[in-house]
């Protein structure tokens, strides 16, 4: 026989003399209800809310099936807000560089001579044009494409979510080396055909023409990444050895998905979203096809 003076006790009900018991803790007497459900709560089930308090069930049931909170362009906010992807892509611009060390060196190497982006090598190994943006030339180059890469990337991942993120990272990459394709055909010497180009600049270019439309999207002050943008390309164009084809064909492919991502109807968005990666993927695609077709 249990002596305990609550055993018995309703989980849901009134004990002796009209008490309240909680029906989570039939111990433990209750003064409140859950102004969701109405049964009795003991103050350790309380959670305050709006008006009055409510049980855990009831505010786990709440929150599944509450919609989730989405930014201003419909991207889905996570708890912590991480912006993973570019956490991501930091990291694999880092074990990029230490495997280009490991094997030979940034400029030399194994790892650099079988990823880096070559146009001679466009139509026989394409995944050089995504490899090379996560290879660096030197310490400098890896940390400026980083901090940048982390700047703008943040901003942009919260706002245009992961899926469409990662599109306009990897597109503003491969538009980049594109980019650089063409030229080489404008100019056609062997020289232009082997240079070999690498770092994530093409895709920060998207970024940053991503950042610069968005800002115009929400009404911010545009000044600040403009400049960014001014100096970035006078660098490409001023400091030897830097790819601008790359940064130009970057900052063309980003903005123009940004720019379809941001503007088109909220009720299309997805559709029109999908539709302009594919039709970038399709537009590289035949960029490399036919700018290559003399070479095979």
């Amino acid at each position: 026989m249990n002596n305990h003076p609550f055993a018995g006790q309703p989980a849901n009900g009134a004990g002796p003399e009209g008490t309240q018991y909680c029906y989570r803790h039939p111990g433990t007497p209750a003064y409140v209800r859950c102004q969701r459900c109405g049964r009795p709560i003991c103050p350790a089930c309380q959670i305050p809310a709006a008006v009055g308090v409510q049980c855990p069930e009831c505010v786990q049931q709440a929150n599944r099936t509450a919609p989730a909170a989405r930014s201003i362009l419909g991207a889905p906010i996570s708890r912590g807000h991480l912006p993973l992807l570019t956490i991501g892509a930091l990291v694999l611009c880092v074990i990029g560089y230490v495997a280009q060390l490991a094997t030979g060196g940034a400029n030399s190497g194994t790892v650099t001579q079988h990823l880096v982006f070559a146009p001679i090598m466009a139509r026989e190994e394409p995944w050089r044009l995504i490899t090379s943006a996560f290879l660096h030339g030197s310490p400098l180059h890896l940390l400026f494409n980083g901090y940048a890469l982390w700047v703008v990337g943040s901003f942009v991942e919260r706002l245009l979510g992961r899926w469409r993120f990662a599109a306009l990272f990897l597109l503003s990459a491969i538009g980049g080396n594109v980019a650089v394709l063409v030229w080489a055909r404008i100019v056609n010497t062997w020289g232009s055909w082997l240079q070999g180009t690498l770092g994530a600049s093409g895709a920060v270019f998207g970024l940053f023409a991503t950042t610069l439309i968005l800002s115009r999207r929400l009404g911010g002050n545009m000044s600040g990444i403009l400049s960014v943008i001014a100096i970035n390309l006078v660098f490409s164009f001023t400091v030897p050895n830097v790819s601008w084809q790359g940064h130009i064909g970057g900052l063309l492919l980003g903005g123009a998905l940004a720019a379809l991502f941001v503007y088109t109807p909220r009720l299309k968005r997805f559709r029109y979203s999908v539709a302009g990666v594919v039709g970038a993927v399709v537009l590289c695609a035949g960029l490399v096809i036919g700018l290559t077709a003399s070479l095979y």
